[in-house]
């Protein structure tokens, strides 16, 4: 699972912006200078962890708010590894049985 510097950056901007602060009143803010966070909005550089906390603390928003789009939805994931534990122990004949079960529910639920 990997970050998306390109669409952290997208929103970091998203959010100076409607804000109304300059690239520089961020730099000011969270204590660095300009081209790092256009650096950082055009994905040139990457941010740490602790640089990411300060600007969603000067955007006034949360650092899920700046990283939401960033991630693979981690409820997929969850689900997923329910999925994986639930057939775990199953014989074949049951997984053969649960995919025909699964394959009918899903063709049902989809008209």
């Amino acid at each position: 699972m990997e970050l998306d510097y390109n669409k952290l950056g997208q929103r970091i901007r998203k959010y100076r912006m409607a804000a109304h602060f300059t690239q520089e009143q961020l730099a000011e803010a969270v204590d660095v200078v300009p081209s790092s966070i256009s650096r950082i909005e055009t994905n040139a550089n990457s941010c740490s962890l602790s640089l990411l906390i300060k600007i969603a603390t000067a955007l006034n928003v949360g650092i899920d708010a700046l990283i939401c789009d960033s991630l693979p939805p981690v409820k997929d994931l969850y689900i997923r590894k329910d999925f994986e534990t639930l057939l775990s122990d199953c014989t074949t004949k049951e997984l053969n049985l649960l995919f025909r079960v699964l394959e009918v529910t899903k063709k049902a639920l989809r008209e």
